[in-house]
This record gives C-alpha cells, sequence and structure tokens, in this order.
C-alpha cells in the first residue's frame, strides 16, 4: 500500500464558482489513520459555508491570502480572527464555523482533520432538510416570513458572500484557536535546517494534533528516525525530495516528493527524508495525531546501545561503529557530507 499521494494530480472532489476542495482521506488514501487532509481554494467572495465535523478535530494551515474565520463552540463561546499566510487556526469537533476570504487575492487552506473518514455537516444542508414551520418556531416567527426561498437537502459547501468581508480591529488580535507558527523561533535551527513547532507545550488549545513547520536546505537530511506513538502525515510545500519507509516484515519503498505531495507514516515505522537539490531547500508542512510528539533518531539512538551489540547489528567493525559520534540526544537534521546516491 502506497505511503505517497499526489493532491496536485486529484480533480477537486467540490469545484464551484466560490471554491474548491481537493481530498485526502480513507476513500481515496487508504493507508491513512487518523489523519486526512484537504486542500481549499477560495477566491474573492468566496466563504466555506458555516460546518462542522462530527468526529474531528481541524488544524489548518494557511498557504496563501487571508481568511476570517468565525467560530460558535460549545459553552456560547464565539470567536471571530483573520488568519493569513503562514499561520493556523485550530476547531475543536462538533463546532460551527465559517471561513470566509478577506482579501483581494484566493485564499489557499491546507485543512487537516483527526480522523481518516471525517463526518462534515454543513448547515445550508441541514436547514434544507427542515420545514418552515420548524424554522420559524425556533426563532418566534410567523411561517410566512419564511416563505419565497429555495433551500436544498445538499450543501451549498462554497458560496458567494451577500456583501464586501468587514474585518474590525479586533479580529486582528491574538485569539488562542489561533497560532502564527512561521514567526515563531525554531524549535531546532542549525545550519541544515530548522523546525517550528505547534504541539501541546506551545499551542494548549491542541488537543489530538501537532504540527512541525520543518525546512531542509540543499546540504541537509531529516536523520533516519521513527515516532514511538505518532503517525505523521506531510505535505511538500517547497523542493524536491526522496523518503524512505520500512513497513513490517522488511519491504522498504522509496518515494520522490515534489510540491503538492502528500505522505503517511504509520506509528513507529522507521524512515527518513533527503533533499535532492542542492541549490535549494524543502519546506515541510508535518501533521501529528497527537499533540505531544516523540522521536526516536539514529544520532541518539544507535549509540545509546553497547558496541558489542550495534557493531554487528550495523554490521560494522568494532573500529567503524568507534567512529559514530556518541550524542546524548538526537540531532533531528543532520548534514549530507557525501553526494545523493541513486
Amino acid at each position: 500500500m502506497s505511503h505517497k499521494f499526489s493532491l496536485r494530480a486529484q480533480k477537486p472532489s467540490v469545484a464551484t464558482p466560490y471554491g474548491s476542495k481537493t481530498s485526502a482521506d480513507a476513500a481515496g488514501f487508504p493507508i491513512l489513520k487518523g489523519l486526512s487532509i484537504y486542500r481549499l481554494e477560495i477566491p474573492c467572495g468566496g466563504f466555506r459555508e458555516p460546518h462542522w465535523h462530527a468526529n474531528a478535530d481541524e488544524l489548518t494551515y494557511c498557504l496563501g491570502g487571508n481568511v476570517l474565520v468565525t467560530i460558535f463552540a460549545s459553552g456560547n463561546v464565539h470567536a471571530r480572527f483573520v488568519v493569513g499566510a503562514g499561520e493556523m487556526f485550530f476547531v475543536p469537533s462538533g463546532s460551527l464555523h465559517a471561513i470566509e476570504n478577506a482579501g483581494p487575492e484566493a485564499a489557499e487552506l491546507l485543512v487537516t482533520l483527526s480522523d481518516e473518514s471525517p463526518e462534515d455537516f454543513g448547515l445550508s444542508g441541514f436547514v434544507g432538510n427542515l420545514t418552515p414551520g420548524v424554522l420559524a418556531n425556533t426563532w418566534g416567527l410567523d411561517r410566512t416570513a419564511l416563505d419565497g426561498e429555495t433551500r436544498s437537502a445538499d450543501d451549498l459547501f462554497f458560496a458567494g458572500s451577500a456583501g464586501p468581508c468587514e474585518i474590525s480591529e479586533p479580529d486582528t488580535y491574538p485569539h488562542p484557536w489561533k497560532f502564527a507558527i512561521e514567526s515563531r523561533a525554531p524549535l531546532l535551527q542549525n545550519v541544515h535546517g530548522s523546525a517550528i513547532v505547534a504541539r501541546k507545550d506551545t499551542w494548549p488549545a491542541l488537543r489530538h494534533q501537532a504540527m512541525y513547520s520543518v525546512r531542509i536546505g540543499g546540504t541537509g537530511m531529516r536523520e533516519p528516525h521513527w515516532h514511538p506513538e505518532t503517525a505523521e502525515l506531510g505535505y511538500v510545500k517547497e523542493g524536491h525530495a526522496r523518503m524512505t519507509v520500512e513497513s513490517p516484515g522488511g519491504k522498504a519503498e522509496t518515494y520522490e516528493l515534489e510540491p503538492g505531495d502528500v505522505y503517511f507514516i504509520p506509528t513507529a515505522y522507521p524512515h527518513h527524508i533527503e533533499n535532492l537539490n542542492a541549490d535549494a531547500g524543502l519546506h515541510f508542512l508535518i501533521f501529528f495525531d497527537t499533540p505531544e510528539v516523540q522521536d526516536i533518531g539514529f544520532t541518539g539512538a544507535i549509540p545509546a546501545l553497547d558496541a558489542r551489540v550495534m557493531a554487528p547489528t550495523l554490521g560494522l567493525s568494532p573500529e567503524q561503529f568507534a567512529l559514530i559520534p556518541r550524542l546524548p540526544a538526537d540531532l533531528l537534521i543532520v548534514g549530507k557530507e557525501n553526494p545523493v546516491e541513486g
């Protein structure tokens, strides 16, 4: 079963004049478990209709443009804020929310959900399934006040706004469900790359997911590693990479990755990522299915065991094993001292 899926090669599952959605969920990418990912494009004047996800939290990264996000959550919680390129927002499962283009250019969003088969409910479709009498009773109106409007049991999904998007100063203020990830200080930064993290310790709102914004330079490589309790869903924003993944039974698969590609690594499957372009960097948006992320990498793990065990395991002589640096923790991103092979 392939670990790679190309969002850029997919036709939109929803396409209207007011927006489009391209999906990677269990229906089209069967290896997924605990995570799915969508790419939304919303042109000027369009909005993603008010909706909710019955079985999943939403964690969204803005790839470009600006959007106004409005949320009504349990406990009569109101939230409203503007999100721009390089920023993220969080929506708890079951919370009503809408996403409206707030600028002159198309907005692009990478939406991840904490289930491989997310269940969506649009407000328009549910209203279309109710009689005018039920709606009128809800607000204490005469039934005739709602006559003359055509409603459908099918969700609009995207629609055109009835007026210009109006942004007030409070909409630009910080909010616990908004996270300006690309302006944060990196957790890790060296000459070969960097990692900025959105996880429980940096963004307390998160409940089921986390995200790393990882950049790897032309001289860099994400060391061989695995996540003991965490699956990984990655999106290639920039660059050309190669990834090797091993599955149970010793079968290893190698994939080349380009912008718009998605990959999925099940929990504790070993893998690595190398930059194939010495003159340009990689930028990966990597999502996880837990709010706290664990890593075990070769740079920390290999020296942790005795040479009498590790040397024969790696097929090395004791003298060769002695050349491996003794590090107390993983480096995460390492340099490439040798040219790319293959």
